[in-house]
């Protein structure tokens, strides 16, 4: 390797940061509202959504989904690969990823944290995870620092060799960091969350792996903020998608 090569960094937590977004709960009544009240439902898309708490959640207790797409949030999000393997699985969110085929990839690479449970218990469908022992969570750490050390190099080996990118890029792990624009509306968000997260009360349960819920939860907490009622009704009718 070259005396440019940069560090390797080791991280186990993901970004997720809020770029833009045009959301907000008189979004969704302005939409509802056009289906009764044709060209004066324009006058609803300043309104104070407050006094229409009780149409949102009645949208949204009844699935009627078409309302709640009226929106748009965009995310910066850097997340190991393994978890936009899970992530574009959305096909009703919008991506831009980087590529290793027109840039060399960052040696950035997630590790479980201490806090990571490591042991599944469970059937298919509905497992749980305990903490491991002490032990289990140095081989871990170890396995990952040493495995994503040895691919990095290889990696580099080959870019310095005059090997091209997209080619070189094959050795390194799925714990590699990605980065990438998503963009969706409240109601394909709405559909992330049902699945991407665990909780009590939701109608449906999910068992999601935590990395992904990592994600969702940064997502979840700037929605909040920006929609407050449809969240609020979203948790009231059992975090369902409508």
């Amino acid at each position: 390797m070259t005396d440019d090569t940069p560090e390797i960094q080791f991280r186990s937590d993901v970004t997720v940061e809020l770029v833009k977004a045009s959301a907000s709960d008189a979004d969704v009544v302005f939409a509802a509202r056009v289906s009764t009240l044709g060209e004066s439902s324009l006058d609803d898309v300043s309104a104070d959504p407050e006094r229409s708490r009780g149409l949102i959640n009645y949208l949204m207790r009844d699935r009627h989904g078409s309302p709640f797409e009226h929106n748009s949030l965009t995310f910066f999000v850097r997340a190991p690969i393994f978890v936009w393997r899970e992530h574009m699985r959305h096909r009703i969110t919008s991506y831009n990823e980087e590529s290793g085929r027109y840039r060399e990839l960052d040696p950035v690479f997630y590790v479980p944290g201490p806090e990571r449970n490591l042991i599944q218990e469970g059937k298919p469908g509905a497992y749980d995870f305990v903490p491991g022992t002490s032990e289990q969570y140095q081989l871990v750490d170890s396995a990952v620092r040493a495995s994503c050390t040895q691919s990095y190099a290889a990696y580099r080996s080959m870019l310095d060799a005059g090997i091209a990118r997209e080619v070189a890029r094959v050795v390194l792990p799925v714990t590699i960091y990605s980065s990438a624009y998503v963009t969706m509306n409240a109601r394909a968000l709405m559909n992330f969350l049902s699945l991407r997260t665990k909780r009590e009360g939701s109608h449906f349960p999910s068992f999601p792996q935590r990395e992904i819920e990592m994600v969702a939860e940064r997502y979840e907490e700037e929605w909040t903020r920006l929609m407050p009622l449809t969240h609020a009704a979203f948790e009231a009718n059992g975090r369902v998608a409508p």
